[in-house]
């Protein structure tokens, strides 16, 4: 009897020759197609599937999934990478991952396989996952296969493999660039990419327009949050509501308004650096308004706290480490800070600009009397000689210990 293995399918040229490649090895191969609001035509690829010769396929929706439970996490902990990586590619892998090892589950098997390569930090993501969420899982990494490195040496292999097999593929062997998209990002690597000095293609782009070809109005927006999550975002009289419809939404106003492209060389977990260009339009304006809120409404201290925690967790998100236990402390502190949250946001997009205009809240500790420098309020300005001199007393120590005068 064959045994079974859950792929983890996308329908391009490496999983299509990936599944192909497991047949021929005697693996009865049911694919799985996860959709993260990607925008592809899936009846296409599940057809694909089929005649490549898929015992099954399944096609899983997972973008409110990912929204709610993925993006959202990572926007209370204001996550980002080496200060300029939003991790769009980085906190899709592990729900992908997830859903995989459930269909195994159901489909009575431990193997898995995927299609990523071993120079970069996606193995890492998904087999991180698998052995989590199933410790006793066998997985099949074709790329970091000998037999399979033998046969193929690139593209032009699996071209070729593909037309022998009568395998349908919308690829050639000069493809200027890779690219990976979620509805949170777009992200492009590899190719002409591959010199940091050399400037994106103008033509790659797919979520936004360049800057200098936005629109010379600006559009105006207000989002509205509840305990740090986005409940709903309001431009002129369009309001949206749900994960998936208000970043869609935001993808579009901030797309055409040219918010969110970044260009950088980041450094890979196995050690490499590489050069990445993304797309992430929506997430950087929500990224943008929460964190405004989070001045108005969140304690100091706990706000400084939390500020410290975000170069770790975006660290353990960027490595794959999402069902780790460090992960699950770390994000309950996250979840703790966010309780007060709340309120709403104002924002102005221009030509590549997010402008903060104004923030509200029930929940503000904003206290103008205090505040105010036109009123004395319920601040006594005397109390600051003492709080001066307290916080100076080891400086003065100091200073006469090594023969300040």
């Amino acid at each position: 009897m064959a045994k079974k293995v859950v792929l983890a399918y996308s329908g391009g040229l490496d999983t299509s020759v990936i599944l192909k490649w497991l047949i021929d090895r005697g693996y009865d191969v049911v694919a799985y197609v996860a959709d993260l609001g990607q925008g592809d035509d899936y009846d296409k690829v599940r057809d694909k599937a089929l005649k490549v010769g898929a015992k099954k396929v399944y096609v899983e929706d997972l973008r409110r999934e990912f929204v709610s439970d993925f993006v959202f996490k990572a926007l209370k902990s204001n996550a980002i990478y080496e200060g300029r990586y939003l991790l769009g590619t980085s906190i899709a892998r592990p729900i992908i991952a997830k859903r995989q090892i459930e269909i195994a589950r159901k489909e009575g098997t431990n193997i898995v396989a995927h299609g990523a390569t071993g120079k970069g930090n996606d193995q890492v993501r998904f087999e991180l996952t698998y052995m989590t969420l199933m410790p006793g899982v066998e997985i099949i990494a074709p790329w970091k296969d000998a037999e399979f490195l033998k046969q193929f040496q690139g593209r032009k292999d699996m071209i070729e493999y593909c037309s022998k097999n009568n395998i349908p593929v919308e690829a050639t062997t000069k493809k200027p660039y890779s690219s990976d998209e979620n509805i949170m990002h777009k992200s492009f690597e590899a190719g002409v990419l591959e010199d940091p000095a050399a400037a994106p293609p103008k033509d790659m782009f797919t979520k936004t327009v360049s800057p200098k070809d936005a629109p010379d109005k600006e559009t105006r927006l207000t989002v509205t949050f509840k305990e740090g999550v986005p409940v709903a975002v309001e431009s002129g009289s369009q309001k949206k509501t749900g994960p998936v419809e208000i970043l869609d939404f935001l993808n579009k106003v901030g797309g055409k308004n040219g918010v969110g492209r970044v260009d950088i060389v980041e450094n890979r977990f196995v050690g490499m650096k590489s050069r990445g260009v993304y797309e992430t339009p929506g997430y950087s304006i929500l990224r943008t308004a929460h964190m405004d809120l989070e001045g108005l409404t969140m304690d100091r201290e706990v706000m400084h706290l939390r500020d410290m925690l975000t170069p770790k967790i975006s660290e353990l998100m960027y490595n794959g480490f999402w069902y780790a236990p460090e992960m699950d402390f770390l994000m309950a502190a996250v979840e703790q800070s966010q309780r007060h949250v709340s309120g709403k946001v104002d924002i102005t997009l221009y030509k590549g600009n997010i402008t903060v205009d104004g923030r509200s809240s029930a929940e503000s500790l904003y206290s103008h009397d205090i505040a105010s420098m036109d009123v004395h309020g319920g601040y006594d300005q005397k109390d600051a000689v003492g709080f001066i001199k307290l916080n100076a007393l080891r400086l003065k120590t100091w200073a006469v210990k090594h023969g300040k005068k």
